[in-house]
């Protein structure tokens, strides 16, 4: 596989997201490693995908599951070698599957040679790499907050002054406006680069650029002065000219409380800055007034509402991520369908909704075989920090809720209820491991796992198999304007995907009670056909009624 061998190759792609610390273990260790991903490349050829997204395999304190990365050209010894990680670049080149490497840029471990070299030494070479502020009246900078809960800055006490933490106060914020900053960034991403991956995924990459004041925030907590900052732009087009562009890299940013505006710029059809973006909006719907914190249900016409103002907003500007899950969310299954008594339908009609749209879908591992959240009723079950330390926040230091709510509240919204173990087959600690995990197996795992799903053509596994060819073989779906047919609906959430020869419509109920609808008018339904539907009865015909089986999913193509 060359690196030049069709530049825009991700546009039809289905890429695959590995954490590895709860992929595979080929040992005993308990906890994800690169030989155990290698051993599963025979499964992942079998699902078609394109291209594997690795989470970070950096050499890490591991604070924050790796992206507190101490050393940017070593593998953490957790995960194996650098010749290890070779082979699985080679093996996976042979199955046909790219590689891409997630880097973290807007910040570093404090276990970082250069962030250890400026602790405590105000004349440290390395001292300006981060941001440092000294103390306002005896405090903070600012009232900036972490992302994690608490203040955003840490007191060094040997130099008097406080560094910048956006996330735990062991990832110190980098200090983009340091040129030799850049040129380190440079120099990190083209080492990898040279190794022959074939592109990157940018941790909150639209964080790096600080407003220069750092004010107050009397309004939030601080993200509008660091959210697609003054500078952004200019930084990432440096970046791209010195690095992607030169290897032919394929670049997804992350961006943390972005705006349209601001991705279509990142990912404008020039190529200048980035290949594509995820944004997070259409996660938060479930988030009342904007507080993650709180058992809730979904807002369903606000996800039609996110969607259609992205998907009609990026075509022909820009280019979107179309994602459900990742390590950071929850899974979808148990968050928007139904996990106990349609788990298989709607976790079928939900990878439709997404896989139907424009954009490069990415499959979170077990998203494609309907893995649910563990449903955890302990707090010690939980290792994510993020989790741990709100527990702490919201029941101990601020008693706004009860240990019971925070643990119901958990259960819906942690980051580990994506972390838990690949579930592979019926085994004990359901073939992740020899050894008990690092994070405990979810329960339903001997009748929900890989080996049972290859094992039966009715599976999730077999309708992802199918979205991610349609991908391929079915141009409208990467080439169509969308239009959002039935904005007011209230259970069906129905658009349309229209190009000059092909018009392609996916309906999708969103609840467990039947939903009709009418096609909108001017479908020529002589020459309508289903595509593909989560129920295996579906009659041939297509006409203007639509109805609609509890979360059932119908995709209709028109050729003209």
């Amino acid at each position: 596989m060359t690196q030049s061998a069709d530049k825009l190759w991700w546009k039809k792609a289905s890429i695959y997201q590995i954490y590895p610390k709860s992929f595979c273990d080929s040992g005993a260790k308990g906890t994800g490693d690169i030989q155990g991903i290698i051993s599963k490349l025979d499964y992942l050829k079998h699902l078609g995908i394109d291209a594997i997204w690795l989470t970070p395999i950096y050499e890490s304190p591991m604070i924050d599951n790796g992206y507190d990365i101490s050393d940017y050209y070593a593998i953490n010894p957790d995960f194996g070698t650098m010749a290890d990680f070779d082979q699985l670049l080679a093996e996976a080149h042979e199955h046909g599957i790219r590689i891409i490497m997630d880097i973290v840029v807007n910040h570093t471990s404090t276990e970082h040679k250069w962030f250890q070299s400026a602790l405590g030494d105000k004349n440290s070479p390395y001292r300006d790499y981060y941001i440092w502020k000294d103390p306002i009246n005896g405090e903070a900078p600012n009232n900036w907050e972490s992302k994690f809960g608490g203040n955003a800055w840490e007191l060094d006490e040997a130099t008097g002054q406080y560094y910048l933490h956006l996330f735990a106060k062991e990832q110190a914020d980098l200090n983009w406006e340091n040129p030799k900053v850049r040129e380190e960034v440079k120099d990190v991403i083209s080492f990898w680069a040279e190794k022959g991956i074939d592109g990157f995924r940018l941790d909150v990459i639209n964080l790096i650029s600080k407003q220069q004041d750092f004010p107050n925030d009397d309004i939030g907590d601080g993200r509008r002065f660091y959210t697609d900052g003054p500078k952004v732009h200019q930084y990432l087009q440096e970046i791209s000219e010195a690095v992607f562009q030169k290897y032919g890299s394929v670049t997804v940013g992350e961006m943390s409380s972005t705006t349209l505006e601001h991705c279509q710029q990142y990912s404008s059809l020039d190529n200048k800055e980035l290949s594509m973006v995820f944004n997070f909006h259409h996660l938060k719907v479930d988030y009342p007034n904007g507080e993650k914190w709180t058992k809730a249900p979904f807002n369903f016409s606000q996800l039609k509402e996110i969607f259609n103002h992205w998907q009609t907003g990026l075509n022909g500007k820009g280019w979107g991520a179309l994602f459900w899950c990742n390590h950071d969310q929850p899974r979808i299954v148990s968050r928007l369908g139904n996990d106990s008594e349609y788990r298989v339908e709607s976790a079928k009609m939900l990878g439709a909704v997404v896989h139907m749209m424009q954009g490069t879908p990415y499959i979170y591992q077990g998203e494609e075989i309907g893995m649910t959240n563990p449903g955890y009723t302990s707090i010690e079950q939980y290792r994510d920090v993020e989790s741990t330390n709100m527990y702490d926040i919201m029941v101990n230091r601020d008693k706004v809720v009860t240990h019971d709510e925070m643990i119901a509240i958990l259960a819906q919204k942690s980051r580990d209820n994506s972390r838990t173990p690949m579930q592979w087959n019926a085994s004990e600690f359901a073939g992740f491991s020899k050894a008990q995990p690092w994070l405990e197996v979810a329960s339903n795992y001997p009748a929900l796992n890989a080996e049972a799903a290859v094992d039966d053509k009715n599976s999730v596994f077999y309708f992802y198999k199918q979205l991610i060819q349609l991908r391929k073989d079915v141009d409208v779906i990467t080439t169509g304007d969308y239009q959002d047919l039935y904005p007011e609906h209230s259970a069906i959430f129905g658009y349309k995907r229209q190009s000059e020869n092909q018009t392609l419509i996916c309906l999708n109920n969103f609840y467990a009670d039947q939903a009709e609808c009418t096609l909108p008018v001017g479908t020529e339904l002589s020459k309508a056909k289903v595509l593909l539907s989560n129920y295996e009865d579906q009659e041939l015909a297509v006409t203007k009624q639509q109805v609609l089986r509890p979360y059932e999913t119908r995709i209709l193509l028109i050729e003209s």
